[in-house]
């Protein structure tokens, strides 16, 4: 029993009061006024704020510029370093500016004052460190000598010497008369910058005498004594597990308490060497600030999160009183439990706590203390003793003294745990588990900060918003990307508007509800056509806008009512449903809403977050159904939105972005991580946009902070995607990355096509012929290597054509097995594009039955079957392309000669019992079914004519390639059936293939024949046409990446258009003599040409007759380009 009772006397365990909100996020400073009545903190907000304690809900704040770093309290002088590289002094309590004491070219990192207040030390990030005279600033003395930022700094109380610590990895001792450097220490480790620092390393003096420095290195503490500069003591404890951070000596000089980067605070005694307190803070964080009372036993402290904390009875023994009003907790309300307690000696003390111990170990005694424990609230002083004692009560000493076998033993052992284990307000036992993370809140993606005077409200693909809150006015400046779609546009403020974004259609605006005021929506809709271009709504009583988003045709709000409500772009009221959590932030594009919200409770800094994906079109329908949202560890989301082609991507806070892989199950695949771009670990990218199509991120570069500020006007700079695969520095691997990135970021033209809308064919084709080179790339390093089975791999990726390379490939390499497997492989692939392209062809076909009459269906074909070709045409040309690049020879690989592609093509096309039959051949027996054939084209040749009416010539091609993109979407083109069909019959009998080059010849032979022949009844040459036939070659030499015949001629329209008016007409006079010359020459070499029999002859120049007279009548004559293609697609459509 008299152990227990002696330990108890020895040692009472510090109180920890629960932690506060003091600043955002960010380094937090903390220390005392002279007399100790209040708290003085300043934080990455830019706020000092007084405490009177720990419990003030209104304390008292002065704002000192943008960011603050560090603060120093002596004689009503209250001295701030500011992030406009100023310190800065300000009267206390009152806050009134009293000038600036010094500027460096950097931030001051920290600022303390010596004994007297006569004096302050301030070390900045320029290297420096400077001494300068409070009341007479002119009198300063630098200190140059380290050779990285300053950490810290601390004057000796007798101010002779000077102490800093450096992130150049030293500790210097000055001697203040002469700035000279008296002795260095290398103890730190080396860094480039403070944010890199493991420690900041808050050195500190003795108070009073000076005799002793302590510094924290390490785990440990070093003390090193005045003069002799030797170290004295090594402080540490096994309680301390990563670098300590900050130290701070008593008044007395006796203790001396430390803060570690992990939350925990250690105090000992500086003579025994002993660890008197080991505390841990409540959710771990860095303590970055520490200040111990200057009259009681309390130490304040910050952590790096902007929370402020308060430990009461710090070593103490004797269980004096906190005399400090900081406390806050009332004591007074106490005393009576403990009567007598407060004037008696140690010997009294000693037997009231003897007396209670014996007499809670009785049931009478437990009873009597259970109906005292609810009212009893922790506070400073003999509350303290008295819950200490009701921990050891009966039961758990009688239970431990059974397992045990001595009540001694458990009791010394209880008494070890309790002083090691950090002590909770409650005294329950302490618990290590996962804590519930803070959770975010909203924010509004591209703002920066609301507190912050000047601010983005919103920065995107469209435009950019800032507000200004200044003391004299209040605004919102809109600026437009394209002026085109609006002009600059100013607007007062008066309502306090927090939130905004911005589209093609119109400003949106919110703003939070005050006591006498709701919460407003406010839209200008500024693409209007009539004359009332703003609307407003206010929510209901008690629900204020937390998110709000504008897409096309609509805007939506998300409230803290748990409600999203969905209005028009003129403001009606539509759609409103509730969200399953609290929400985070929200984005629109097109027709698609995402929003983020909370669905749990995160923990150990984690974000628990889900995600809905809405599409809000004439088909509402939900695509993500509050699916989590992946984060990385320990981060919160920082953006979101769209790409610039309408995929959902995301920003977290450690800079990965990641995107929607809507191919493989709506999944977040990250494509890049910012910080790989940072120089230095406190530098951030702040992203405004995204694009794929080119690959870019677009970012604002943001030096030492995570948001840029509005004036300057920050540049910003384009980033490049990464997938992060495996050994990228491999070539394997760059190509690797180089296929899915390129796959991925080539997803939303599937999504287009799906949804109907309109997207470039070109750069699908382009996109999977980049595809196509890169898996035979890595099939042929697979060969290389041996790799058969990854090659087969490899080629279950590829479109039929490129697997038809591949067997080429493998069959020239002489790995006759893997020739085999893909040949088998390509057998399937074929059985199956077949399959697939059969059933959406009925698909297709059944729809317009239900939809149309039967007479729809034949122009639809033709249309379709024009696509076709073409796209034939173009995976031709791709192949030959291929085939160049990897065997340097300029044969088709994919087929035994060149024409027997066309075969195929026209067997698929026709329909007869007669087998193959020639096109143009037109017997007495079946002209009407000509003249049906020969309308059908003559209506495609009226829809290009009223394409290109308006157009000139050169756009005439780009007009025919936009016009295969309809709406409905025709179904896909048949060129890969109709490769399979080639592949299949590649393998049949050699009579078969005989048949096939045949035709294929005798219809190529005629085909120019019709063309010519259909130029010369169309239309003459024109003069362009002719000086573009003879320049053409100067252009190809001058432009050799020129692949298409619209570049061509846009550029010779360029050149023509540069002569003179007399050269111009001299051509179009040569264009005028010529044709009957070129109707000459064409006429001869008809004739050179195989001719049909005489009857066949006859009846194809009257039907031509026929043809030419009604074209006449109704269309322009086209170019020679556009003759020559059509004379193809009659060919093989027939």
């Amino acid at each position: 029993m008299m152990t227990v009772s002696k330990q108890q006397k020895e040692k009472m365990p510090a109180t920890q009061m629960t932690m506060r909100y003091g600043h955002p996020e960010g380094h937090t400073d903390v220390c005392f006024d002279d007399s100790g009545s209040c708290i003085v903190t300043c934080g990455s907000d830019g706020d000092v704020r007084i405490w009177k304690d720990l419990d003030d809900d209104d304390p008292k704040s002065i704002n000192v510029g943008e960011r603050a770093y560090s603060c120093a309290l002596k004689k009503g002088k209250l001295v701030t370093s500011v992030s406009n590289n100023t310190v800065q002094i300000h009267t206390f309590p009152n806050g009134t500016p009293d000038g600036i004491l010094t500027r460096f070219t950097t931030n001051a990192n920290h600022v303390v004052f010596n004994k007297d207040g006569s004096k302050i030390a301030a070390g900045s990030g320029d290297f420096m460190v400077k001494v300068v005279d409070v009341m007479d600033s002119s009198q300063q003395k630098t200190f140059r000598g380290h050779d990285a930022p300053v950490l810290s700094v601390s004057l000796d109380p007798n101010d002779i010497f000077l102490a800093s610590s450096s992130c150049d990895g030293s500790v210097k001792v000055w001697q203040i008369s002469d700035q000279t450097c008296t002795i260095s220490w290398p103890l730190l480790q080396k860094c480039n910058d403070v944010i890199n620092a493991k420690s900041i390393c808050r050195l500190a003096w003795q108070p009073k005498t000076g005799k002793l420095l302590a510094i924290p290195v390490g785990n440990t503490i070093k003390l090193y004594k005045r003069e002799t500069w030797k170290n004295e003591v090594d402080l540490s404890d096994n309680f301390i597990t990563l670098p300590l951070n900050v130290v701070t000596w008593s008044p007395c000089e006796k203790y001396l308490a430390a803060g570690s980067i992990n939350g925990c605070i250690v105090v000992w005694n500086v003579e025994t060497k002993d660890c008197m307190e080991r505390v841990k803070h409540e959710k771990g964080y860095t303590i970055c600030g520490l200040a111990w009372h200057p009259t009681s036993r309390q130490i304040a402290y910050t952590d790096a999160e902007g929370n402020l904390g308060l430990l009461e009875n710090v070593c103490d023994k004797d269980g004096i009183k906190s005399s400090s009003k900081v406390s806050g907790m009332g004591n007074k309300d106490y005393n009576d439990l403990f009567d007598g307690d407060d004037d008696n000696d140690n010997a009294d003390n000693s037997n009231f706590l003897n007396e209670n111990l014996e007499f809670q170990l009785t049931p009478k005694g437990k009873t009597n203390y259970e109906d005292d424990e609810d009212d009893l609230m922790l506070a400073a002083g003999y509350s303290k003793h008295r819950n200490h004692i009701l921990e050891d009560d009966d039961s758990s000493v009688e239970v431990a003294s059974i397992e045990k076998g001595s009540y001694h033993e458990k009791d010394e052992e209880k008494d070890e745990q309790t002083h090691a284990m950090p002590l909770m307000t409650s005294q329950r036992p302490f618990y290590d588990g996962p804590r519930p993370s803070l959770p975010q809140k909203p924010f509004q993606s591209g703002s920066t900060p609301q507190h912050l005077s000047h601010r983005f409200m919103v920065w995107n693909s469209v435009g950019i918003i800032r507000c200004y809150n200044d003391d004299q006015d209040s605004a919102i400046d809109v600026e437009f990307h394209d002026t085109s779609i609006h002009h600059a546009t100013h607007l007062s403020n008066t309502l306090n508007y927090t939130i905004a974004d911005l589209s093609h259609e119109a400003i949106l605006l919110a703003c939070e509800s005050t006591t006498e005021l709701a919460s407003k929506l406010h839209c200008l809709h500024f693409s209007s056509w009539d004359s009332s271009k703003e609307w407003t709504v206010d929510m209901p009583p008690n629900e204020d806008i937390e998110a709000i988003c504008l897409g096309q045709g609509w805007a939506a709000s998300a409230t803290s009512a748990l409600l999203l409500r969905i209005f028009s772009i003129g403001g009606v009221q539509k759609e409103v449903f509730s969200l399953p959590g609290p929400v985070v932030s929200m984005a629109g594009h097109g027709e698609q809403l995402l929003i983020v919200f909370h669905r749990g409770t995160g923990f150990d800094g984690d974000q628990c977050l889900g995600i809905q994906l809405l599409e809000l079109g004439k088909r509402k329908r939900q695509v993500l159904h509050g699916d989590p949202l992946p984060l990385t560890k320990k981060s919160y989301l920082a953006w979101v939105g769209f790409s610039a082609e309408g995929t959902p991507c995301y920003v977290d806070s450690e800079g990965i972005v990641r995107i929607l892989n809507r191919r493989l199950g709506n999944t977040w695949t990250p494509i890049c991580n910012t910080k790989e771009h940072c120089k230095g670990k406190s530098d951030h990218y702040w992203v405004v946009g995204i694009h794929e199509n080119p690959q870019q991120l677009r970012c604002i570069p943001c030096k030492g902070s995570r948001f840029p500020p509005t004036l300057p006007r920050p540049a910003v700079a384009i980033l490049s995607f990464q997938l992060p695969y495996c050994q990228i520095a491999t070539e394997k691997g760059q190509m690797e990355e180089q296929f899915w990135r390129s796959f991925i970021f080539h997803n939303h033209l599937d999504y287009l096509s799906e949804n109907g809308y309109e997207y470039e064919e070109s750069t699908k084709n382009q996109a999977i012929k980049e595809q196509q080179e890169l898996l035979m790339k890595m099939f042929a390093l697979s060969c290389k290597l041996d790799r058969e089975f990854r090659c087969v791999e490899l080629a279950e990726l590829m479109t039929q054509n490129a697997v038809n390379l591949a067997i080429k490939y493998a069959s020239r390499s002489r790995r006759l097995i893997l020739a085999q497997r893909l040949s088998e492989l390509a057998v399937e692939k074929a059985t199956e594009l077949a399959a697939t392209l059969k059933e959406e062809e009925e698909d297709f076909r059944n729809k317009l039955n239900t939809s149309s009459t039967t007479e729809w269906s034949q122009p639809m074909v033709v249309n379709h079957k024009v696509e076709e070709n073409n796209a034939k045409d173009s995976e031709e040309d791709d192949e030959i392309e291929e085939k160049t690049d990897l065997h340097k020879n300029k044969q088709n690989p994919f087929c035994k000669n060149g024409n027997s592609a066309d075969g195929p093509a026209i067997k698929s096309v026709t329909s007869s019992s007669q087998g193959r039959v020639n096109p143009f051949k037109v017997s007495a027996s079946s002209k009407e079914p000509a003249i049906s054939v020969n309308s059908t084209s003559s209506n495609i040749l009226d829809n290009m004519k009223k394409l290109s009416k308006k157009s000139t010539v050169p756009n005439r091609t780009a007009n025919k390639e936009k016009s295969l993109v309809l709406k409905p979407l025709i179904p896909k083109p048949k060129s890969k059936q109709v490769l399979a069909t080639n592949f299949f019959q590649t393998c049949t009998s050699q009579t078969e293939k005989i048949e096939e080059k045949e035709n294929p010849e005798n219809s190529l032979s005629e085909s120019p024949a019709l063309s010519a022949q259909n130029i010369e009844n169309e239309r003459p040459k024109t003069g362009f046409q002719m000086w573009l036939e003879e320049n053409r070659s100067l252009i190809l030499a001058d432009h050799p990446s020129f692949s298409e015949e619209s570049d061509i001629i846009k550029e010779g329209i360029n050149r023509f258009r540069i002569l003179s008016d007399e050269e111009r007409k001299e051509w179009a006079k040569k264009a005028k003599g010529g044709t009957t010359n070129e109707v000459e020459i064409n006429e001869t070499e008809t004739k050179k040409r195989k001719q049909p029999s005489n009857d066949h002859t006859k009846e194809k120049e009257e039907e031509k007759t026929k043809e030419n007279v009604n074209l006449s009548k109704k269309r322009k004559s086209l170019a020679v380009s556009t003759n020559q293609k059509l004379s193809a697609f009659a060919f093989k459509k027939d």
